[in-house]
């Protein structure tokens, strides 16, 4: 019995020294990092020092328990337990701190590449890089803690497989999400065109990107299904060339008919932001004398480019009307004998 209270004050005052230098030794390592990280411009080895002092003063409270139990020389499984449950407290700080560290650096890697779409696919993949820290932790907590690997190593093998299987669809988007990154098919903001669908790109996410139709809704779609299909990037396009068809009727006079090419390109030319290509008298169809014109709109903007469209319509209607010149529609002549 004496043997124990002798133990149980050597283990408080271990443990009470431990505590102590556990508050103290942060301060003092605080002043050693200051003159070394104020030595550099970056912030990377301030927020890094940061974090170590942060992490020194709860795994210096944790080794002061673990020293201070294992003088009292208890053992059994309270010991085990005990000190198991303090090494994985500890494992957490230690993985959190490193974690952040490889975080932090991941970021400013990433900062500092001009290329966007390279940047955020390094960014992307701060998950992955996490997952991995926290898995080789475990794996070590779980070998300093007798666990026999063979077992471990069979099971994570049987379970990869499976998990290989169950998540073949999501490496296979994540893939095709950093094909999207590098091959700059289309990025945030641009208009495309894909399987009958119109659309804004809002977001390229990891497994699927977002897009917004014209009509406004949200559209949600896979990256493989956008990588293999077939892409019209309107945002890349210099100008836009509109041709259009237009027909009068077959009551429009010689000089009238001879007129229009001239007065639609005098409408052409005078409209904002665009350029006449051509305008010809192309077919004497069924109904209607049609001509077909051609123009360019030097602009990606697809709502820059309708509302130039819009105006160049509106010009022809006002120009037709003033000279009694009427569109055609379709229309068939019935003749009954009586």
């Amino acid at each position: 019995m004496d043997d124990f209270y002798k133990n149980l004050i050597i283990s408080l005052l271990t443990f009470s020294i431990g505590c102590i230098f556990s508050l103290v030794s942060p301060k003092i390592l605080k002043k050693v990092l200051r003159k070394i990280t104020s030595a550099t411009q970056s912030k990377t080895d301030d927020y890094i020092a940061a974090l170590l002092i942060d992490t020194i003063k709860p795994l210096g409270f944790i080794l002061s328990f673990i020293i201070g139990w294992k003088v009292l020389l208890i053992g059994g499984i309270v010991d085990k337990t005990l000190i198991g449950i303090s090494k994985f407290i500890s494992l957490i700080y230690i993985v959190r701190f490193i974690n952040r560290v490889f975080l932090k650096i991941i970021q400013r890697w990433a900062s500092k590449i001009n290329d966007k779409s390279i940047s955020e696919m390094i960014r992307s993949l701060s998950p992955m890089v996490g997952a991995s820290v926290w898995s080789i932790g475990i794996i070590f907590y779980l070998q300093n803690m007798g666990v026999q690997m063979a077992a471990i190593w069979a099971l994570l093998s049987a379970g990869g497989i499976g998990a290989g299987l169950a998540l073949k669809e999501p490496v296979q988007e994540f893939f095709e999400y950093i094909t999207i990154l590098l091959d700059k098919p289309f990025q945030s903001g641009q208009f495309i065109h894909i399987d009958g669908i119109w659309a804004k790109v809002e977001r390229v996410g990891v497994r699927s990107t977002r897009l917004r139709s014209i009509n406004g809704e949200a559209i949600v779609m896979s990256n493989s299904r956008l990588t293999n299909g077939v892409i019209s990037n309107y945002a890349e396009m210099k100008q836009r060339r509109l041709v259009h068809k237009l027909g009068v009727v077959y009551e429009t006079t010689y000089e009238q008919t001879k007129s229009i090419p001239k007065m639609i390109k005098n409408i052409v030319d005078k409209t904002e932001n665009a350029i006449f290509d051509r305008c010809h008298f192309i077919e004497f169809a069924n109904s209607s004398l049609d001509f077909e014109l051609v123009y360019y709109i030097p602009t990606s903007n697809y709502m820059q480019a309708m509302s130039a469209q819009q105006e160049i319509n509106l010009e022809i209607m006002k120009k037709f009307q003033n000279e009694n010149i009427s569109f055609a529609y379709p229309t068939q002549t019935i003749y009954m004998n009586k």
